[in-house]
């Protein structure tokens, strides 16, 4: 019966006109989150008492347990989204399909996605999104400057750091399974946190992520290796991926330097990414 209800209410708003500068400016008191870092930012902001559901990345904090799960922010559907009744919807400019979200703005949800991550602007943008979002601005500004003061310590840090030594290159594996690592290169979260920890991205010459070949890992001399934890697990352990015919003989391999961390940490580009930044200068340093 609800599945026939929410396709009658699927059908009858998507031919129904809908203002959705009126539905976006209306209160957001029932709230999904699409996004570990955008759950963050509401709880760092104290709006988590809005929400009524999140995906399955939004494991920070603990608290985040007692929602419900939505699935994953690349792969939700309308149909489960509806079903625990939102008025809006943050998310992940990653999150989709396009289609499901299309369906769910349809029937008078408003749907707001906040900026990409990649720097400490990029966070401290997608904070005073979600405020304005949520119609809480002051605690925006109020979290904003809280960032701003931590960034720069972060910053500081990595500055004292670099001046009793050279920056240290790393080399980022988004994975390791089937002994084919993947590498990330330029235009990624993942070397955007290595600069900003004072660390110089090992490859270069690509965008994005692309399999490492034996060539291209001699070449990169990496002194560490940087890798989610859950990935590390995933692919055998840090022995397992060192001994890797394209890793044992780098820099990274022969000192046995690998570095994991915790993915929605390092990767997240949240209200803890100076904390992530600290935690790598301080490894890599």
């Amino acid at each position: 019966m609800k599945g026939v209800i929410y396709m009658l209410t699927v059908y009858f708003f998507t031919w129904m006109p809908v203002n959705a500068q009126a539905v976006c400016e209306s209160a957001a008191n029932r709230v999904i989150a699409l996004g570990g870092a955008v759950t963050e930012i509401i709880y760092a902001l104290g709006a988590q008492d809005r929400i009524v559901g999140v995906d399955v990345t939004s494991t920070v904090p603990e608290d985040t347990e007692k929602f419900p799960k939505v699935g994953y922010y690349r792969r939700v559907g309308a149909e489960g989204l509806l079903s625990l009744g939102p008025d809006m919807i943050i998310a992940d400019p990653d999150a989709g399909p396009p289609e499901s979200l299309d369906q769910v703005g349809a029937v008078g949800v408003c749907v707001r996605k906040v900026g990409k991550g990649g720097s400490a602007k990029s966070v401290l943008d997608r904070v005073e999104q979600v405020a304005n979002a949520l119609n809480i601005e002051e605690q925006g500004r109020e979290l904003r400057a809280k960032l701003v003061a931590e960034f720069e310590k972060a910053a500081n840090l990595v500055a004292l750091r670099k001046l009793s030594r050279k920056s240290p290159r790393i080399l980022f594996l988004l994975s390791a399974q089937d002994g084919t690592p993947v590498a990330a290169g330029a235009d990624t979260d993942a070397n955007a946190i290595i600069e900003l920890a004072g660390g110089v991205n090992a490859v270069e010459g690509f965008t994005g992520f692309k399999p490492l070949s034996p060539e291209i890992a001699a070449s990169s001399a990496p002194d560490y290796i940087l890798m989610m934890a859950h990935v590390v697990e995933g692919s055998g352990g840090k022995e397992k991926i060192l001994s890797l015919p394209q890793l044992r003989l780098t820099p990274a391999g022969q000192n046995g330097n690998l570095v994991a961390m915790d993915g929605l940490l390092l990767l997240g580009f949240g209200p803890r990414t100076p904390q992530a930044i600290r935690s790598l200068a301080e490894q890599i340093y």
